[in-house]
C-alpha cells in the first residue's frame, strides 16, 4: 500500500490528464462525470489496494473538474476490520498532535463491536474507521496530509491485533 500523499498526488495527475475530457462531460451531463470520475478513483486505487471514492455532497460541485481529490474523499482499506490495530487514544493522541489543537479527536460509531474516531476541525471533519477514513475537508493542507499519511502507515498497513 501507498503513503495518502502519493495516492492523492497520482489521483490528481490522472484527472489533470483527463481534465478536458472531464470538463466536456461535466458540462454535458454531470452524473457520467460523476461516474467517470468516481471509475478513475477506482481504478488508480485498485492500483494500491483500495478503494479510492470521491464524495459530492453538493452536486453542482461535480462542475469544477480542478477540485477533485481536493476534498470529501473516501478511502477504503478493508471494509472488515472493526477494531484498530493500534490503541485508538493513540489515533486521537496523533490527530491533536499533527493537526493542531483546534482539531477535537473524538470516539464515535462504537457499537457492535466496532470503534472509530471522529476528528472534527474548524474548515470540516475526518471519519477514521479501522479499515477506512473518509475526509470531509480541504485534504491538501500539509497537517491532513500528515496525518492521513501517518493513519496509512500506522493504521492501514499494521496488522489487525483482533478483527
Amino acid at each position: 500500500m501507498v503513503s495518502f500523499s502519493v495516492l492523492m498526488d497520482e489521483f490528481r495527475s490522472s484527472v489533470a490528464q483527463n481534465r478536458d475530457a472531464l470538463m466536456a462531460m461535466a458540462k454535458k451531463n454531470p452524473h457520467m462525470a460523476f461516474q467517470k470520475v468516481n471509475e478513475l478513483a477506482l481504478f488508480i486505487g485498485s492500483r494500491h489496494k483500495v478503494n479510492l471514492q470521491l464524495h459530492f455532497p453538493v452536486p453542482a460541485r461535480i462542475a469544477d473538474v480542478d477540485r477533485y481529490g481536493t476534498e470529501n474523499v473516501g478511502i477504503v482499506v478493508d471494509k472488515f476490520r472493526r477494531t484498530f490495530p493500534i490503541p485508538r487514544d493513540k489515533v486521537k493522541q496523533k490527530a491533536s498532535e499533527i493537526l493542531g489543537p483546534d482539531a477535537q479527536a473524538q470516539d464515535a460509531y462504537m457499537y457492535e463491536g466496532k470503534e472509530g474516531v471522529k476528528v472534527v476541525m474548524p474548515a470540516g471533519r475526518l471519519e477514521i474507521l479501522p479499515g477506512s477514513i473518509h475526509l470531509w475537508c480541504n485534504v491538501d493542507s500539509d497537517s491532513v496530509r500528515s496525518y492521513a499519511d501517518w493513519l496509512m502507515e500506522n493504521v492501514y498497513l499494521a496488522s489487525p491485533t483482533s478483527s
